[in-house]
């Protein structure tokens, strides 16, 4: 299995240590819970968090990734006061993962900044095999 203690060593071109890095074809997904593992359950209905059934297809896909040796790490708008609720059902329904977290801020469209590549896959409704498209994004000016 894959943790943070395979990361590698890396190094800038001034020769200053950077952030680690995962060994190349290990990919970090970040997957989101409600609408996407399973129904769309918002936070002012907390009850329907623990009835909520999972996507089938989702949670083979994403275990099928766990096996394969990558992260799998949840992200979700649910409050750290769901953590427990939310931690329990994913486990309870048999989901591999490395961490979970809350807080993730609501509304969508998502613009995510970093110094790392980030890939973004939107979900349509079923869990498949992932393939490569070419697309326009965004990129700050030179």
């Amino acid at each position: 299995m894959t943790d943070s203690s395979d990361l590698n060593e890396s190094i800038g071109e001034d020769g200053e240590h950077l952030s680690p890095l995962f060994p190349s074809g290990i990919k970090n997904f970040i997957i989101d819970i409600d609408g996407t593992i399973t129904e769309d359950v918002p936070n002012e209905e907390p009850e329907r968090m623990v009835t909520c059934v999972p996507f089938p297809d989702a949670l083979a896909t994403i275990n099928k990734w766990y096996d394969q040796g990558h992260i799998i790490t949840f992200l979700t708008a649910r409050t750290t006061e769901h953590y427990q609720i939310t931690h329990d059902w994913l486990t309870k329904h048999g989901f591999k993962f490395h961490a979970l977290m809350v807080g993730k801020p609501r509304g969508g469209n998502y613009h995510f900044i970093d110094n790392h590549i980030i890939k973004a896959t939107r979900y349509h409704g079923k869990f498949t095999e992932l393939t490569e498209k070419s697309v326009t994004i965004e990129v700050f000016k030179d």
